[in-house]
């Protein structure tokens, strides 16, 4: 495995504020709109039936980086469109208030890979990112980019950028027809479905639980609710299998697992699986056996909705030790994900 080098003060000269770079003029570009999504939607379908991903943003998704208050879809989308008026490549940045991590998604037609256009749309997202950063007086910033290590193509696109690899994702999957571990919670700990625990606020608990939990995850930042109920009301959550584990003496939620199901994972993966999003144990509750205990009961719930397999992706180097821990529960990889960062320097405005 390659080490990873964490991006650092040699990022290169300051960029001076300019236009974007140019992009083909094989294709008519513009930003995305609301208007366009059916047609965006059917673009990452076809991108994926050629890349096949373990998994493809919805429509929700879509509608989501448009409606996301954070960002502006005039300025940090942009589509290229053929002769016909469909939309052939596109790319997109996020990033959170107050933050420098600038994260980008794009992708390219098939039937028009070849011609420079994923090279353009990533010289175009690179620039608009340091435009980003400019405008909220930011001299330094990463632009980041998660890529299938399956995806040679990708891969060899976001390297001949200047991006380095600083991160590896491994996702995992474990079958349900193997014995599921008898794990007891902690006595004291209420266990509670997000579907139970409506009434009570459960989601803004398990909300600010995370955001204790993964304080000291890298590349984490806080999730604002905004964020967190597009999580939790995705079209893939699933409520009956994500659970949160109350102390009652405090009402704060200790530990939680949020699940997802995608009706497409029979055609991506050739198998169901119920998938766990987030998994998180506050720093004052480790060490007692809560996370393996909540992946056990989500196991039995996914193997009792009728779910073939578990499946959940990890940092592959987490100190926390939870690569180790998910293999101990049965979990086996299938595929990595590889981070690359482009680190910025811009002048102030």
């Amino acid at each position: 495995m390659t080490t990873p080098h964490p991006p650092g003060p040699d990022a290169g000269p300051a960029t001076p504020a300019q236009g974007p770079p140019p992009l083909p003029d094989a294709l008519l570009w513009r930003a995305l709109t609301y208007a366009d999504i059916p047609r965006w939607h059917a673009l990452v379908q076809r991108i994926a039936e050629e890349d096949q991903p373990d998994w493809v943003e919805q429509r929700a998704d879509l509608e989501q980086a448009l409606r996301a208050s954070k960002n502006d879809p005039r300025k940090d989308t942009v589509a290229g469109f053929d002769a016909d008026g469909e939309p052939r490549a596109f790319g997109r940045l996020s990033r959170n208030p107050g933050s420098s991590l600038i994260h980008g998604a794009g992708g390219v037609d098939h039937a028009w890979r070849g011609r420079g256009i994923g090279r353009a749309v990533l010289a175009w997202q690179a620039w608009r990112a340091e435009m980003r950063l400019r405008e909220t007086g930011h001299t330094e910033g990463i632009f980041r980019n998660y890529v299938e290590e399956r995806n040679p193509s990708h891969l060899a696109l976001l390297a001949a950028s200047g991006s380095r690899i600083v991160r590896y994702f491994t996702e995992m999957t474990r079958p349900l027809d193997q014995p599921i571990p008898d794990l007891a919670f902690p006595e004291g700990l209420e266990l509670l479905t997000f579907a139970e625990g409506m009434d009570r606020g459960i989601s803004e608990l398990v909300r600010l639980a995370h955001n204790d939990a993964f304080q000291d995850h890298w590349g984490s930042e806080p999730r604002d609710q905004e964020s967190w109920q597009f999580t939790v009301s995705h079209p893939e959550f699933r409520a009956d299998w994500s659970l949160a584990l109350v102390d009652p003496s405090t009402g704060e939620v200790a530990a939680y697992q949020l699940a997802s199901y995608d009706p497409d994972s029979q055609r991506l993966l050739g198998r169901t699986e119920g998938y766990t999003d987030l998994l998180g144990v506050r720093r004052t509750w480790r060490g007692r056996g809560l996370a393996p205990a909540l992946l056990a009961e989500a196991m039995r719930r996914y193997r009792a909705a009728g779910m073939q397999n578990a499946g959940l992706g990890v940092d592959t180097e987490n100190p926390s030790g939870a690569l180790g821990l998910y293999e101990r529960m049965g979990y086996v990889p299938t595929q990595r994900s590889i981070v690359f960062d482009l680190p910025l320097r811009v002048n102030p405005a």
